[in-house]
């Protein structure tokens, strides 16, 4: 069975920036990572600077971005 974590929290409270760290250092220990990302609007995947292109960025293998549109 592999671990499976969960990050929420209030607009801007640093949730993104803790996922970076937390796949940097998983990948940096050798795991896989894949992370999933719910957006309230229509997003691009690829944008840099987004949320979703940073973990990317910081590691993750396999990025899945969810919204409503």
């Amino acid at each position: 069975m592999n671990p499976v974590f969960g990050v929420t929290g209030w607009k801007n409270a640093g949730k993104t920036t803790l996922t970076e760290r937390l796949v940097a250092e998983f990948v940096r220990r050798g795991w896989t990572v894949a992370t999933v990302k719910h957006a309230h609007h229509a997003a691009d995947i690829d944008t840099p600077g987004t949320d979703s292109f940073r973990h990317r960025a910081a590691g993750a293998a396999e990025v899945a971005l969810v919204t409503g549109w």
